[in-house]
């Protein structure tokens, strides 16, 4: 027979613990113990509360914050699973000085940090500064998209979310006929009790709509048209992520490349970058200025950015404030020598846009000017000038040029040419490349700055600088999904998220114990 060691779960033990003491030297969370303790102000909260002389005492916003950013580190980011924390794990119990706060006061705590929330960053941010962690020669600017706290099934413009009420309504109605046919066959009632609560959720979420469509309109994007509302959180956005479209924020991260600190994150409701890239540009510097007040971050600071925050207007703010900047185009591997057999190794796949009806016509590449300056078309015929000398609003300039109707009437190539047979005559626009009002554009002089040896190597370091801040933060510490709504509380925890990631790198790289 085996034998098993004697076990008996009606015995006590009475068990000692020092509670200062489960914070052990050389962890994550000593280090956030000490610098909360030693080195970051939050007198900040102070305004914050008013129960000097009335009220009951308040839990001190040191506990509440030490406990939040250790549970971050954890992957820990409800509420209600860090109050629990408090009161069964005995590291957040001495985190927490055995005071036990509830998930509502810590839920409350994150949601109003907003005010408060830039003073601390920059305070971790200047520990760092002082540790020399921040080697100030390149920044990387990239944005991770993460899941908010609403569905995708709330999303749509008015009209969509119209025709999904007229349908719900619909479903409801079929609902009800088909339970008051069953009432009058004598139906069995668990049947009529589960048509009658599908019903009135359906009716439920019908009102729900109704309701948003009263009081709201179309929600705009960066180019003035209407996008996508979210009846649930409308400063969220849709966008496409590495896995499929998701409802959430983009979180950009401005990464200095010495040890990966975040020294800028601010979270956007929309999938576009290009129109975030000044915003955050102005709050490195205004970072860094509250850092060193004599100090111009950008006179010695290269910064990168990928084709997401590519655009006309936003390279062009990057070269009127004399900021060194590289932000790659689309067309930039094209341009690459390493990649002049690229076409190589995607002869295999399907070029959608190659075999669509669009492709199947002479695009206008293929009609050339000759030497007397006058428009051939591939079939080898001239074509008039319709509008010469043209300006659009955005200052391009350019011409039009249309065939001759007795010529394209009868060109033997002419359905290759014309998409219609009532067209009579070929119609095509050239414009002149990168040239706006007689001046070389923002995006020509970026393209010759990003083509250089010393652009070529800085956008190198940007994806080994940044993209491993986002692994960090997002898969290893298990920072995967906003839950709080609204772009302020989502900015604030976005910034929390990066803090968290800050902290690592003190504790991993600072000197001080």
């Amino acid at each position: 027979m085996p034998r098993f060691k004697e076990h008996d779960y009606s015995q006590g033990r009475f068990l000692s613990v020092d509670l200062g003491k489960q914070i052990q030297p050389g962890t994550f969370e000593y280090t956030v113990s000490n610098l909360i303790d030693h080195q970051i102000d939050l007198s900040v909260f102070d305004s914050k509360y008013r129960n000097d002389e009335t009220g009951a005492p308040a839990f001190a916003p040191c506990v509440l914050l030490k406990i939040i950013l250790v549970a971050y580190s954890r992957g820990m980011v409800s509420s209600r699973k860090i109050a629990r924390a408090c009161e069964e794990n005995v590291l957040f119990i001495a985190l927490a000085a055995d005071s036990r706060p509830h998930f509502t006061t810590i839920a409350d705590f994150v949601a109003t940090m907003g005010p408060y929330i830039v003073p601390i960053f920059r305070e971790v941010l200047a520990v760092c500064y002082a540790e020399g962690l921040i080697g100030k020669r390149m920044f990387a600017v990239d944005g991770c998209k993460i899941s908010s706290n609403c569905s995708k099934e709330w999303s749509g413009s008015k009209a969509e979310l119209r025709k999904k009420a007229e349908k719900i309504e619909k479903s409801v109605k079929v609902l009800l006929d088909r339970q008051r046919t069953s009432d009058a066959g004598g139906a069995e009632h668990r049947q009529a009790s589960e048509e009658q609560k599908a019903a009135e959720h359906l009716q439920e979420k019908a009102k729900k709509i109704r309701e948003w469509l009263c009081g709201h309109e179309d929600r705009l994007g960066v180019s003035g048209k209407p996008v996508k509302s979210n009846i649930s959180d409308n400063e969220s956005a849709k966008m496409p992520s590495a896995h499929g479209v998701v409802q959430g924020y983009n979180g950009l991260a401005t990464v200095d490349d010495k040890h990966q600190v975040v020294v800028d994150a601010q979270a956007f409701g929309e999938g576009t970058e290009a129109s975030n890239l000044e915003p955050v540009v102005e709050s490195v510097r205004q970072t860094f200025e509250a850092l060193d007040g004599r100090l111009s971050i950008f006179d010695q600071t290269v910064l990168t950015a990928d084709s997401g925050f590519h655009s006309e207007e936003s390279v062009n703010k990057l070269l009127e404030k004399k900021v060194d900047a590289y932000v790659a185009d689309r067309k930039f591997r094209l341009r690459d020598p390493r990649y002049a057999n690229l076409q190589e190794h995607k002869s295999k796949t399907v070029d959608r846009k190659r075999t669509s009806k669009a492709r199947k016509y002479f695009p206008a590449e293929q009609f050339h000017f000759d030497s007397t300056g006058t428009l051939i078309c591939p079939a080898g015929k001239p074509m008039k000038s319709s509008c010469p000398n043209w300006k659009s609003d955005r200052g391009y300039t350019g011409r039009t040029f249309k065939g001759f109707e007795a010529v394209c009437g009868a060109c033997p190539v002419r359905h290759k040419c014309l998409r219609k047979a009532a067209t009579k005559v070929r119609q095509v626009t050239k414009t002149d490349a990168g040239i706006r009002h007689s001046t070389v554009s923002a995006t020509r002089r970026m393209i010759e700055r990003f083509d250089s040896e010393r652009g070529r190597y800085f956008y190198s370091l940007r994806m080994g600088t940044v993209e491993p801040v986002f692994a960090n933060i997002v898969h290893t510490m298990g920072m995967n999904r906003f839950t709080l709504r609204g772009r302020t509380k989502v900015d604030t925890q976005w910034k929390l998220y990066c803090m968290v990631h800050n902290i690592g790198k003190l504790a991993r790289y600072g000197s001080k114990p």
